[in-house]
């Protein structure tokens, strides 16, 4: 069942709103001014929220804009709700990160239409969040185990290089230096590997064999999120 958080400080509209949406399925969630309903977005985590946008205190654009800006809550789609008609205003809406704007009075048609539409998306843009973080996790596997697997391979032959030389009766000691400084090296190697990948603020993505993408180490970590 999906949930829906109304904002709104007169009660016949939370009423209204919540008559409506109930017999609908939803589940209805209810705030009577802005700190509140921003409170309870952000414990509850409704999948919409209808937002009043004149209210005291604060409004809903504040309102607005403080839960785009919060990352838990910056994917929930807010829809404004106002009895103002300019093209200014809905501008001002819109600009503050909401996803549509409905005008007062609506009517129960227009109103679930633009409920339905607003998490169709919300669904469509969840289901591509999860797809690419699927897909960023595969490609920064394969990159690990492509970067890594050298410097692995150079550790053990050096490991047991080392187990030959110490059985001998006797031992060099340039021998075991020289084996000793692979591992270093190839431990630092491993290490850069490491911090390349958690450097990465926008994954780069590149052709590795048919249909399987790397991370480009270094495309990646001058990328900034947008």
């Amino acid at each position: 069942m999906k949930r829906i958080l109304v904002i709104d400080d007169l009660p016949e509209n939370v009423f209204l709103l919540q008559d409506r949406l109930e017999t609908e399925g939803f589940e209805i969630l209810t705030a009577y001014d802005g700190k509140s309903g921003i409170n309870k977005a952000i414990s509850e985590l409704p999948d919409l929220i209808l937002l009043d946008v004149m209210m005291p205190e604060m409004n809903g654009i504040e309102v607005c804009k403080t839960l785009v800006s919060n990352p838990s809550t910056v994917n929930i789609p807010i829809i404004l709700v106002t009895a103002k008609s300019g093209a200014e205003d809905t501008k001002e809406g819109l600009e503050a990160g909401a996803f549509d704007y409905i005008k007062k009075p609506f009517n129960k048609v227009e109103l679930l239409a633009r409920v339905y539409s607003a998490l169709k998306l919300s669904e469509a843009q969840k289901k591509y969040l999860e797809a690419e973080q699927k897909n960023t996790f595969a490609a920064t596997v394969v990159t690990a185990n492509h970067k890594i697997k050298q410097p692995l391979t150079l550790m053990s032959l050096s490991s047991a290089a080392l187990k030959r030389e110490i059985n001998k009766e006797v031992i060099s000691k340039e021998a075991v230096m020289k084996r000793l400084n692979y591992i270093d090296a190839a431990i630092k190697e491993i290490g850069d590997v490491l911090n390349q990948l958690n450097s990465i603020k926008k994954p780069v993505f590149s052709d590795y064999v048919k249909d399987i993408k790397m991370i480009d180490c270094e495309k990646g970590k001058t990328e900034t999120s947008r």
